[in-house]
C-alpha cells in the first residue's frame, strides 16, 4: 500500500514540475518542413470541411426554394409566405424570385468551391444578386398593409448565405496566409 502511495505521489508531482529538458533548442530545416506540411495538411482538411458545411446548409435552402417554385407553380398561393403576396405580386414574379435565390445559393457554393483565382467573383456576383433580391423583398414586405415578421427570411435568406459565404472565404484564405508566411520563415539551423 506505501508503496503504491509513493507511485501515485510521485505521478502526481510529475504533473507539475517543469522539464527537465531543454526545449528552447532550435527546430532543424527537416523539423521545421514537417511541422509546416502538417499545418497546412490539417488548415486544407478544415478548410474543406467548413466550406462543405456551409455548401449543404445552403443546399439545402436551395432545395427548400425548389419546393417552393414548385408549390407556386402548381398549386399558386397555397404556401402562407406566398400568399401574403397575392394581391401586391404577380405569381410569375414570385416565381422568378425564388429562381433567383436559387441561383444565388448556386454561385455561392460555386464561389466556395472553385479553385481558380476569380472565384471571388462567384462570391461578389452572388451578393450583388442577392442585395437586388432583399430590394425586391422588403420593397414588396413595406407594401403590405401590416408588415410580416414570419416572411423575413425572404429578402435576408440569400442575403445572409452569401454574405457568410464570403465571410468564410476571407477568414479561410487569411489563415492560409499565414500558413505562407510560416513556411517563408523557415530557417536553416546547422547544428554544431
Amino acid at each position: 500500500m506505501r508503496k503504491l502511495a509513493r507511485q501515485l505521489q510521485n505521478s502526481e508531482d510529475q504533473k507539475f514540475s517543469l522539464p527537465s529538458v531543454d526545449d528552447d533548442r532550435p527546430m532543424d530545416i527537416n523539423e521545421q518542413e514537417e511541422l509546416v506540411r502538417s499545418l497546412e495538411k490539417m488548415h486544407a482538411q478544415q478548410s474543406h470541411q467548413w466550406k462543405s458545411v456551409f455548401a449543404a446548409l445552403l443546399f439545402c435552402y436551395s432545395a427548400f426554394l425548389l419546393y417552393s417554385i414548385y408549390q407556386q407553380t402548381f398549386f399558386p398561393w397555397e404556401l402562407r409566405y406566398h400568399a401574403y403576396f397575392m394581391e401586391y405580386v404577380d405569381s410569375w414574379m414570385i416565381i422568378t424570385s425564388d429562381w433567383l435565390a436559387v441561383l444565388v445559393c448556386s454561385m455561392s457554393i460555386m464561389g466556395l468551391f472553385s479553385d481558380s483565382k476569380g472565384h471571388r467573383k462567384w462570391l461578389w456576383f452572388s451578393c450583388f444578386l442577392a442585395l437586388v433580391l432583399a430590394i425586391f423583398w422588403v420593397y414588396h414586405l413595406l407594401r403590405l398593409p401590416k408588415f410580416r415578421w414570419d416572411v423575413i427570411w425572404l429578402p435576408l435568406g440569400p442575403l445572409c448565405g452569401a454574405g457568410v459565404c464570403v465571410y468564410v472565404d476571407h477568414v479561410l484564405s487569411e489563415s492560409s496566409e499565414e500558413v505562407r508566411k510560416l513556411r517563408s520563415y523557415m530557417y536553416a539551423f546547422k547544428a554544431g
